[in-house]
C-alpha cells in the first residue's frame, strides 16, 4: 500500500519556483473575487441592463451552459496536455484568453443593449478560466514533494484568497466607491466598473508571468506518452481510461465523487455569505463588501496554516476536520440568527475559517492518489464532477427557503449538502497501491 506522487525529475521542486506557481493562484482572484463574484456580475445584473430578476435568471443559463462546456471538454484538454507534454503552454494559452476576455468587459456599457455582450464574456470566461486551472493544478505535483504536497497547495490557495483582498481594496476604494475615483474615472454609464475590468485583466496576466518564466515545462512519463489522436477520438481514450481508473485507482474515482458533493457546499458557503449577511443580520451593502475582504483574510491565513497539518496527518483528517467545523459554525449561525450582526460576524467568520483548508487539501488529496502522468486527465474530470453537480447547493438553498418560508432556512440546505459530501468521504481510502 503506497501512496505516491508524480513528480517530473526534469522540474525539481524549488521555493523559487513555488512562489513562481503560487503567484497564478494570487493572480487568479482576479477573475474569481472581481468578475463573477462581487463586480462585474453584481454591475450587469443591476437595473441599469433591464429587470433584475430576468436578467439574473439569464446569468444563471449563461453560467450552466459554460458548465456544461467544461463538463465536456475538460478532462479532453487536461488529457491531452498530459499527453502531449505541453502543460504549461496550453495553462498559458487558457490564462491570457481570459485575460482578454476580462479586459473586453470594459467594452460593456451600462444599457441593455450591451447585457448579452456581457452574459456571453462571463460564460466563456469561466469556460477558459476552468481549462486554466486543470493544467496549473496538475503542476502541483511538478512543483512539490510528497512531504511538501500539502503546505504548497495551502501556500498557493492562501495566495489567491490574499490577492482578491488586495485587489478588491484597490479597485472598491480606488474606483467604485468614491463619486470621483484614480484618474477622474467616475460612475457614469458604468465606468468604474468598466475600468476596474482593465486593472483586473493587467493584474491577472502580470501575475501569471513568474509561473510561465520560472517553472519549466512539463514532460510527459515515457509510459504516458501516446501517439496524437483527433479530438473526437480523445473521447474514445478518456473511456478507456476512466475505466482503467476505476481498476487500477479506485479510490481516486470515490473520492471524485465524494468531492464534488462537498466542493459544491463549500462554494455555496460563499455564494450565499452575502444574501445571508444583507437579509438575515441586516448588512449594509458596503457592510457586506467589509465581511467579504474579512473572510477572505481569515480563509487565507487559515489555509497558509494548516497546509503543513495536510503533510503532518495527511490531507483526509484535514478535510474531515474542516467539514465537521463548518457544519458546528453553520448550525450555529442558523440556531442563534435572532442574534444580530455578531453572531454573522463569528459564527460567519468561524465558516470562512474552514473553506479554505477544506479546498487546499481537497487538491492535495486528489494529487497525492493520481497515478503518474495522468494528472491533467484526472484534474479535468476533478473540474467536471464538480460542475456535474454543481446545482446541488443552490437547489438544497432554495428548496429550504420556498418550504420553510425564511432566507434563514437556507443554511440548513448548505449544510446538508456538506453532510452528505462528509459521509462519501468517510470510507474513502487515502492510501492505495496504484497498479500501472
Amino acid at each position: 500500500m503506497v501512496e505516491t506522487v508524480a513528480v517530473d525529475a526534469g522540474s525539481a521542486p524549488t521555493r523559487g519556483r513555488v512562489v513562481a506557481w503560487a503567484f497564478w493562484d494570487w493572480g487568479s482572484a482576479a477573475f474569481n473575487a472581481v468578475v463573477t463574484t462581487f463586480v462585474f456580475t453584481v454591475y450587469i445584473t443591476g437595473s441599469s441592463f433591464g429587470d433584475e430578476n430576468v436578467i439574473s435568471a439569464q446569468l444563471g443559463w449563461a453560467l450552466a451552459s459554460a458548465g456544461l462546456l467544461i463538463a465536456a471538454l475538460a478532462p479532453i484538454t487536461g488529457q491531452r496536455s498530459d499527453t502531449s507534454g505541453r502543460r504549461k503552454f496550453w495553462l498559458g494559452v487558457n490564462t491570457f484568453v481570459v485575460v482578454a476576455i476580462t479586459a473586453a468587459m470594459f467594452f460593456v456599457q451600462a444599457s441593455p443593449s450591451y447585457l448579452m455582450l456581457g452574459l456571453f464574456l462571463v460564460a466563456a470566461g469561466n469556460v477558459f478560466f476552468e481549462f486554466a486551472a486543470v493544467n496549473y493544478n496538475a503542476m502541483l505535483a511538478q512543483i512539490s514533494t510528497p512531504s511538501t504536497i500539502g503546505k504548497v497547495s495551502g501556500f498557493g490557495w492562501g495566495m489567491g484568497y490574499l490577492g482578491g483582498i488586495v485587489l478588491l481594496l484597490v479597485v472598491y476604494f480606488g474606483f467604485i466607491q468614491p463619486e470621483v475615483g484614480l484618474f477622474g474615472v467616475t460612475g457614469d454609464n458604468g465606468l468604474a466598473v468598466r475600468v476596474s475590468m482593465l486593472i483586473a485583466a493587467a493584474w491577472f496576466g502580470l501575475s501569471a508571468l513568474p509561473l510561465l518564466l520560472r517553472v519549466p515545462e512539463y514532460r510527459a512519463p515515457q509510459a504516458a506518452r501516446r501517439d496524437k489522436v483527433s479530438f473526437f477520438r480523445s473521447y474514445v481514450v478518456l473511456g478507456h481510461d476512466i475505466a482503467r481508473l476505476w481498476k487500477t485507482s479506485r479510490q481516486t474515482v470515490y473520492f471524485l465523487i465524494a468531492s464534488a458533493i462537498f466542493r459544491d457546499g463549500l462554494a455555496g458557503v460563499f455564494t450565499f455569505g452575502g444574501v445571508l449577511a444583507a437579509s438575515v443580520f441586516g448588512f449594509s451593502p458596503g457592510e457586506v463588501i467589509i465581511f467579504a475582504i474579512a473572510a477572505n483574510v481569515v480563509a487565507g491565513i487559515a489555509t497558509m496554516s494548516v497546509g503543513a497539518l495536510d503533510d503532518r496527518l495527511g490531507a483526509k483528517p484535514v478535510i474531515m476536520t474542516a467539514l465537521i467545523g463548518l457544519l458546528v459554525s453553520g448550525l450555529a449561525v442558523f440556531f442563534l440568527h435572532d442574534g444580530g450582526q455578531i453572531v454573522f460576524w463569528t459564527a460567519g467568520l468561524a465558516l470562512c475559517l474552514f473553506v479554505g483548508p477544506a479546498q487546499s487539501a481537497s487538491r492535495t488529496f486528489l494529487a497525492r492518489l493520481i497515478p503518474a502522468g495522468r494528472e491533467g486527465e484526472v484534474f479535468g474530470l476533478y473540474a467536471t464532477t464538480g460542475r456535474a453537480v454543481s446545482f446541488l447547493a443552490p437547489a438544497a438553498f432554495a428548496l429550504s427557503v420556498t418550504i420553510f418560508g425564511e432566507t434563514y432556512w437556507g443554511i440548513l440546505g448548505i449544510m446538508l449538502v456538506l453532510l452528505v459530501g462528509l459521509l462519501l468521504l468517510i470510507p474513502v481510502s487515502a492510501r492505495q497501491q496504484q497498479i500501472r
